[in-house]
């Protein structure tokens, strides 16, 4: 089963990292806001991110392995 959670870079540097659908739609819509809004060093276009998809991984036997 695949997992997909988000990294969100400004000029490249990681901002955030490891969020889930959720937590990126709200941190990437007030990330926007606020560098549309607020005088910072960034502009919409240094803000990027990326979809990591990971994979779920189980034990042969269905338990977990210690």
């Amino acid at each position: 089963m695949a997992n997909k959670i988000y990294h969100i870079y400004a000029k490249g540097e990681c901002l955030y990292n490891n969020l889930n659908e959720e937590q990126f739609q709200q941190t990437w819509s007030q990330l926007q806001g606020m560098v549309g809004l607020m005088r910072t060093d960034y502009s919409k276009e240094d803000l990027s991110y990326e979809q990591v998809y990971t994979l779920m991984e189980s034990s042969p036997t269905g338990h977990d392995s210690y």
